[in-house]
Order: C-alpha cells, then structure tokens, then sequence
C-alpha cells in the first residue's frame, strides 16, 4: 500500500537553528551587496548609516545627553553597533518565519530593505533617487537568498519511497549539507565582494583624502603671536595649551565622516540682506587675507568638568569680511537679516547671530588647524570659527552654504530638539589634577586646571579644600581672551578624604554661580569639585 506523505519534512531542532543562521547570513548578504552599491554611489546611501541617522534625528535631547556622558567620542559607534545587532535579531526571526513560510520571510527581507531606501532618499543631502537603491537591491538578494536557503533546507522528498533499505534521516542529512553548502559558498562570496569593492577603484574619501594631502595651506596676513612663555605651565597632569588635532574633541550627528574633495568644494553666500551673492572655490577663499588666531572651542553639551572642549590655532579668513564684501550689514547697522544659517554637506544647519559675528570678534572660516589643513573628521576643507559661542550655534563643519534669514523665520536643526537659538559660552573652571578618586601623597600637591570664558577672558581662579576658605590660584599666562587659561595651587595635602572644588571669575567680574545646571538648553553652569583620598 502506497502511503502518502507531506511534501517537505516537518523541522527539527537543528532545522530551526540552521534557518536561524540562514536568516542571520541573509541579512548579512543584503547590507554586504548594499554597502557595496553604496561605496559606489554614495558611503551615506548604505542602509544601516541611513537608518541610523534617523535614529539620530527622531532621539530625543535627554537621550542624546545621556549617550555623550555614558559613551564619550563612541557614541556613534556604539548606536552602528547597536543598529547592526537589532537587524541580527531581526534576520534570525525572518529566518525562522521563513521556515514556515519561505515567502513571507523573504517579504519581511524586502520590506526593511524599503525602509532602508526611504531613510538613505530622505537625508537631507540625498539630492538623486540613487540614494535608494543600495539598500532596494541588497534587499533583494538577501530576500532571494533566504527563499533559496529555506528550499534546500527543506527539499522535496519524494512521495513514495520504494526503497526499503534507505536509512532513515538520510535525505534530511542531505538536505541540510545542500544548505551548508550554499550558505558557505554566498558567505564568502558577499565577503569577497565586498572587500574587493572597497579596494577597487577610488571613493569619494579618497579624492578627499588626496586633495587634504595636495593642499597648500598659505602663509597668512595676520599670524596669531607666540604663545606666551608661562601660557603652559609645568604640572603634570594638566591640559595641554595647545590641544593637538588627534585630541581634540569631536562632537556631532555625523555617523560617517563627510568626505568632501577640496577641488570640488564652493561656498555659497546668499539669503536676505545680501546685495552681491557669493560663490567661491577654495583658492578664491584663500586668496583673501588669511589670518591666525588661538581660539577655545567649547561644545553646549560639556558638563560641568567635562572633556569636550579644547583649544587650537586656526588659519583662516575672516567671516564678517566676506559678509561685508556680499553687502550685508548687521543689524546694529539696519541690516533685516540677524541669524546666519551654515550648512553643512550632510544637511546639518546651524544658526548663529550676525550681530556676533560682525561685532569685531575672530569669526573665522577655517581652512587650517594646528599648522596643518583641517583634519577630516573636524570639518575640511573648510569650517565655521566664532569666539564665545558653543559649537551648536557656531561651528559648522564641513560648511557649504551661508544663507542670510532672521531667528523668527527658521529654527536651525537643534532648536526644535529642545536648545536655545542662542547661546554664549559660560564662565567655567575644571580641575585636570589631581584626577576624581585619585589617591595623592601626603605632602604638596598642585592642584591645577584650566578655566575659560571666551570673549571675556579670566580674570581670577579660587580653590577651596572641603569647607575651607577660597585661595586665589596662581594664573598662567594670558594668550587671548578667547583662549582657556590654566591655572595652579599648590595644597598641602593632609591624610584622608578631602573634596577640591574650583570656581573662576572671567573678565567683567561676574563669577562663577555655584548652583549646578544641566547642559540643556544653553550649557551647564556650576562649580566643579572632585574628591581625593591622601595617603
């Protein structure tokens, strides 16, 4: 008697397992043939950046915050991670999904490839439906691939077997080494691909990175004096005056560094205001009156004695000059426009007031950093520089349009997320050494740090051990008023547990307010302390 059977075996425990790494190897083909695409396309164009700015746009402030203090400069890193292991997750359950329903796994493939493509068409500097198409078709080979491996996993059997001596589970063995088979041979060959798609032919980092090394910086008009003698001083431990380029903090909602290629790079002037709109290259940038300054950046998202801030020589030409030459005038002067909106070649835009930066201060663009062109990852070929204000409403990096407007008329990108339209750098002092939790000797110990208020300078720092009088620290060297200044005490320290607090006061006299504050919506404010345990 014939007995008829289902045409596919029921799954096992170890089918489940396999469709699992099926749906994992699935998802990895489909961003492997993506990111492919999109090194050929455009780097930002690839699914997981894409997504993950979204993610990035749609977070709310407190979050934000709390991935900075919790994650430093790997912030970034850990949501791409973060995004990749979700989308593991995901694969391992559309794999499953699969093995009972080979199309409906396949479609829920398909479908975050869709929403892959909507988020790489919807950045703000996606300017071709191109932008959708690594993730469209990266989709679509691993919806085929997860299809065909489900098929393999679970072939055919034949209805009526005849063969009385067949051993039983054979044809299930068989079914599963087709799969491995399969999954190993479209696993290595994504991996090739993919490695070879990178080293074939030149990216836009590339050209970037070739036209940074080509570049030429000039000698400039107005050279920044010599740093003081006496700027730096000898304590070990402290900040370095001059913070060196790989140091220096960076601070934005770039996932992937803009690769932009010097000798393609304009800037565009234009907007309310301006009576002669401006298009310029770099060499005609350049060809302006260059100056150098010491300028101390700050990021509105410091805490109070925080890492994300540092200080640096910059080259560059003079912001206002360029306003001028295009006919603007500030509003002191009748001119309608008061906000200035940069933007940057990612769509970021940052508004910053045009009375500041016309009022006399070193609003710079910048070209050079330290000595040598801007380094990739902190704005080149060219960047925003205005002394006194935080990074948030001043230091455009990678900046490609200037458009003249007003503060009533649009809210630059971290205004509706809940930060001021306008924000001065606070007062603020921090103490380098002796580190939180540090355990000095007995004996003399220097206490020393750097304090900052740029564009009013420091006139004063004060000490205090636990709740002890405030001793007025020593002061090295001003450079500017736009630069950090340091500082030093020298404490006799005595055996046990003891909290060090410092306070600074800058050049108008007003000093430091003790009550802590968050960094929303314009900067922390309050006293910075650690505490030390003397041996």
């Amino acid at each position: 008697m014939n007995v008829t059977r289902s045409a596919h075996r029921q799954p096992t425990r170890t089918d489940r397992l396999l469709a699992v790494l099926g749906g994992i190897l699935s998802g990895y083909v489909a961003l492997a043939v993506a990111d492919l695409l999109a090194g050929r396309i455009r780097q930002e164009a690839g699914p997981v950046t894409a997504v993950g700015d979204v993610v990035v746009d749609r977070t709310p402030a407190a979050v934000e915050q709390w991935a900075i203090r919790t994650f430093g400069a790997s912030d970034k890193t850990v949501l791409l991670l973060g995004i990749v292991l979700i989308l593991g997750l995901i694969a391992a359950g559309l794999g499953l999904l699969a093995l009972r329903h080979r199309v409906a796994g396949a479609a829920g493939v398909l479908a975050f490839g869709v929403v892959g493509a909507l988020a790489a068409a919807s950045r703000p500097d996606s300017d071709s439906a191109l932008d959708a198409l690594p993730s469209l078709v990266g989709a679509l080979a691993g919806a085929l691939l997860l299809y065909v491996l489900m098929g393999r996993l679970l072939a055919s059997e034949d209805s009526d077997r005849s063969d009385p001596s067949e051993v039983p589970g054979a044809a299930a063995r068989a079914d599963r080494r087709s799969f491995l088979v399969v999954a190993a041979a479209t696993g290595l060959a994504a991996t090739a691909g993919a490695a070879l798609g990178r080293a074939a032919g030149p990216s836009a980092g590339d050209s970037a990175t070739a036209s940074r090394r080509a570049l030429r910086l000039p000698r400039p008009a107005s050279a920044a004096p010599a740093v003081p003698r006496g700027a730096q001083l000898d304590v070990p431990g402290i900040s370095r005056f001059l913070t060196p380029n790989k140091d220096f903090y960076r601070v934005d909602t770039a996932l992937l560094v803009p690769k932009v290629d010097a000798d393609s790079w304009r800037l565009r002037i234009h907007g309310s205001g301006v009576r002669r709109e401006l298009s310029l290259s770099l060499p005609e940038l350049m060809a302006r009156e260059v100056v150098e300054r010491d300028i101390t950046l700050a990021c509105v998202s410091n805490e109070v004695g925080g890492p994300y801030i540092g200080n640096a020589r910059w080259l560059g030409v003079r912001l206002a000059d360029l306003l001028r030459e295009a006919g603007v005038r500030p509003p002191s002067e009748g001119g309608p426009a008061d906000q200035l909106v940069a933007r940057s070649v990612d769509g970021m835009t940052i508004g910053t007031p045009v009375e500041d930066v016309m009022d006399g201060r070193d609003a710079l663009l910048a070209f050079g950093m330290n000595g040598e062109p801007l380094p990739l990852d902190h704005g080149f070929p060219v960047r925003m520089i205005v002394p006194g204000l935080y990074g948030y409403v001043s230091a455009c990096k990678w900046i490609e349009s200037i458009e003249l407007t007003t503060f009533d008329a649009y809210d630059a990108y971290w205004v509706p997320r809940g930060w001021a339209a306008q924000a001065p750098v606070k007062t603020q002092s921090r103490i380098d050494t002796p580190r939180s939790l540090g355990r000095p000797d007995a004996g003399t110990v220097m206490i020393a740090g750097v304090a900052w208020a740029q564009g009013r300078g420091i006139a004063r720092v004060e000490v205090r051990v636990d709740d002890g009088p405030w001793q007025e620290a020593r002061l090295g060297a001003e450079d500017s008023r736009d630069t950090w200044r340091q500082w030093v005490h020298p404490w006799q320290a005595e055996p046990g547990r003891h909290t060090l607090t410092v306070r600074a006061t800058d050049g108008t006299g007003a000093t430091q307010p003790e009550e802590r504050t968050d960094t929303a919506p314009d900067g922390a404010a309050g006293w910075h302390s650690v505490e030390v345990t003397v041996g």
